[in-house]
């Protein structure tokens, strides 16, 4: 989305992760997506820094302008604590220690605090009234996070979160996104 959004031009590769290719492997050992090749060569294999970078390019709407360090620290919180309990509880099976409902109880903790943050924020961002560079590096996670059960999610107290994320869900920006993913093979350049 960070891409769009600044208007880079790029070349979309899916990868099976159980088959990943070796020119992956070859310019960022770390396995995973995403991986972002510069055509001057630098590799930015981090979705952080590759949103940073691409906002670094164009910021229109100054997502990066926006309380920068809270939104960092909140995105450091979804990164070290919620991801893990969002794995959990989405795979659940995977973990049979505690139920599902413990690991989406613990998750919920995080949950509380964006529905804290956007209250206080109009219903706009989680940092700030305006969306920042912590509103889209944390909706893919969210947006798992309420599809694991749609409707226990969709009827939950967390009215500022839902509407936030049917925002994001409905967005020209997100739907161009997942269509060029959707329609992958038929038209790889943004």
């Amino acid at each position: 989305m960070a891409l769009k959004y600044a208007s880079i031009n790029y070349e979309l590769r899916e990868v099976i992760l159980k088959n990943k290719p070796q020119e992956m492997i070859k310019i960022s050992n770390k396995g995973t997506v995403p991986v972002l090749q510069l055509t001057d060569g630098t590799i930015i294999d981090q979705s952080l820094d590759v949103m940073t970078w691409a906002l670094k390019q164009k910021d229109p709407d100054n997502w990066l302008d926006i309380k920068i360090q809270d939104a960092r620290l909140l995105i450091e919180k979804n990164d070290q604590e919620f991801k893990q309990y969002l794995d959990q509880y989405k795979y659940f099976q995977m973990y049979p220690e505690k139920s599902q409902l413990y690991y989406r109880e613990k998750a919920e903790k995080f949950i509380m605090l964006l529905e804290t943050n956007l209250k206080k924020n109009d219903g706009v961002g989680l940092v700030s009234n305006c969306l920042s560079l912590a509103d889209v590096a944390i909706f893919p996670f969210i947006r798992q996070f309420a599809h694991v059960d749609w409707e226990w999610f969709s009827n939950s107290q967390y009215k500022n979160l839902i509407s936030w994320l049917l925002r994001f869900e409905k967005s020209e920006l997100f739907l161009t996104v997942m269509n060029k993913k959707m329609n992958y093979g038929r038209e790889t350049k943004v």
